[in-house]
Parts: C-alpha cells; sequence; structure tokens
C-alpha cells in the first residue's frame, strides 16, 4: 500500500502533467485561430485583388470582352487590367515573377503605373516605356515583369498593342488562320533604356483575341507534356463561335481535362476578346445578351 508522501508525489506529478497539457492545447488554438484569421485575410485581398482587375465581363453593340485570373495560391501575379480610354477598349495582361503573398504585393504598384502610362501616353508602347523607366527608376528591386498591352477602338476594328516580353496573343481569324501578335520589346525592368514598338492589326467581325499567361501552355499533363501555345490556338479555334466567356471558360476546361491529375505549378491569366457582327449587334439591341446576364460597360 502506498504511503501518503507517495500518494501526494503521484497527485503532484499527475497535476503538472495536466497543466503542461492544457497548456499546450491553449497554445495549439491560439495557433488555429491565428492561422483562420491569416486564411481570411488572404481570401479577401484575393477578392480585393479581383476586383481591381477590372469588370470581367464587358459587352457593348461592337464587341464583347470576357477574362479571369486563377492563382495557384491565394494571390496572384499574373494580372489583367481593363479601362475606357476616349472610347476604346485598352487592356494589359501580365505576369509578374514569383506567386503567392509577395507577388500580390507589388500587383497594385505595378498595374497601377502601367494604368497611369497609358492614360497618359494613349500609345501602348509609349506607355510600356514610360512605366518601364519608373519602374527602374523607383530604386526597388520589383519583379521582372512581362506585359501584353492593346488598345482597341471599337467602330474600326483596330488593335494597336505592344508585346513586353509575354507570350503572343493570338488572332483568331474567320478562315481558320491563328496569327501570333509579337512586336513590342523586352520583359519590363530587365533593360535599361529599352525601347518598345507597336504592332497594328485589324479584328474583322467575329475575329477572336486570345491573350494569356504563360501558366497556361506551361500545364502538364501526367506524363509532363505540355498543353503548348499550339494546342491552345487548336483548342480556341474550334470555340471560336461561342460568345467570350462561354470561349474562355471551354478553353479553361479543355486545360482541365488535358491536365487530368497533373498539379497546377503556375497562376493562370486569359482574356479573351472579340469583335461582333451586325447580326450579334442586332441582337445585342433587341435583346439581353446570350449567356443570359446583363450586359455593362468599363
Amino acid at each position: 500500500m502506498a504511503s501518503v508522501a507517495q500518494i501526494r508525489e503521484q497527485y503532484r506529478k499527475g497535476s503538472g502533467y495536466g497543466l503542461r497539457r492544457r497548456a499546450l492545447e491553449d497554445h495549439w488554438a491560439r495557433i488555429e485561430r491565428e492561422n483562420q484569421d491569416l486564411s481570411r485575410a488572404m481570401y479577401e485581398a484575393a477578392q480585393v485583388q479581383r476586383r481591381l482587375c477590372g469588370p470581367r465581363h464587358v459587352r457593348t453593340a461592337l464587341y464583347e470582352f470576357a477574362s479571369e485570373i486563377f492563382p495557384v495560391r491565394h494571390l496572384s501575379g499574373d494580372f489583367v487590367s481593363v479601362i475606357e480610354l476616349g472610347g476604346d477598349l485598352v487592356f494589359a495582361i501580365g505576369d509578374l515573377a514569383g506567386k503567392g503573398l509577395a507577388a500580390g504585393m507589388w500587383f497594385t504598384h505595378v498595374v497601377g503605373i502601367i494604368r497611369r502610362a497609358i492614360s497618359a501616353q494613349g500609345d501602348p508602347a509609349a506607355a510600356l516605356s514610360a512605366a518601364d523607366r519608373d519602374l527602374l527608376g523607383s530604386g526597388l528591386e520589383f519583379p521582372l515583369t512581362t506585359v501584353f498591352l492593346a488598345r482597341f477602338s471599337p467602330a474600326t476594328g483596330e488593335l494597336t498593342y505592344s508585346n513586353a516580353g509575354h507570350p503572343p496573343a493570338l488572332l483568331l481569324r474567320g478562315n481558320g488562320d491563328v496569327e501570333q501578335l509579337i512586336a513590342g520589346g523586352p520583359v519590363l525592368g530587365a533593360v535599361p533604356g529599352a525601347s518598345f514598338v507597336n504592332g497594328r492589326t485589324r479584328l474583322a467581325p467575329r475575329d477572336t483575341l486570345v491573350a494569356y499567361s504563360d501558366g497556361i501552355a506551361e500545364s502538364r499533363d501526367e506524363s509532363g507534356v505540355e498543353f503548348g501555345s499550339e494546342r491552345l490556338g487548336s483548342v480556341a479555334q474550334t470555340l471560336s463561335a461561342l460568345n467570350s466567356c462561354a470561349m474562355l471558360f471551354s478553353i479553361l476546361a479543355a486545360l482541365e481535362t488535358f491536365a487530368g491529375q497533373g498539379h497546377r505549378e503556375d497562376d493562370i491569366a486569359l482574356a479573351v476578346l472579340r469583335r461582333l457582327d451586325s447580326l450579334e449587334m442586332d441582337s445585342e439591341r433587341d435583346g439581353p445578351e446570350r449567356n443570359g446576364s446583363e450586359p455593362y460597360a468599363v
């Protein structure tokens, strides 16, 4: 039979164990609350980022535009920026090196510089040159950034663009041809004093422009084969009769089917611009747009 002293010693040890256990449980509970707060804050930041990218669907009587970003983590290093400028549609699709929180924190700074530059310059090449100077002159170690910047005139179908090291946008013609839009210059922040040039083309009615980030072309299937820009062009061409929103999500569905169980490693941005023809313009005036949602302007 245990003595009184032994019983007291066992109680003392047991009591100490209970205190340590409760302290550990309290510690883990605090970590869980902090993790939940961080997850909620990241989610809210991601929603703000998506809103700052501009309207994800724009339809007027002359054109239709849709875009989406899909971060591999909460925040995206890929972006789409959409503004109206002098009656024209101006949009940029870009990719900041890196992903997650760091890239997301640079997003507003870099996109803000590009938007101010195009608003002041009006010309994509001149805007990229100005943005490049501002970024290099800031003294900040910002991430290298690729950008496809375009200005589209809905009335004439004229498209002026400049490509700063970004994957070439694809122009799908009604006759089945696919053109790559490559004119421009280097990645922003890579070459001091870099120069940029404009490319010019025209979208005929029912022509479609597909702009994308490298997260799409470099997505791999389970055996490591890349989706690639040629496959993207082929898939997009088979979907060219769809409206811009349906085409965008059908491309993404094709990408998911291709990747299968393959793990996505990079952010994704995708934009689709379609010039409408006269029949579609009449449909726009006579009733709601084909996807059933109300049209709205930039």
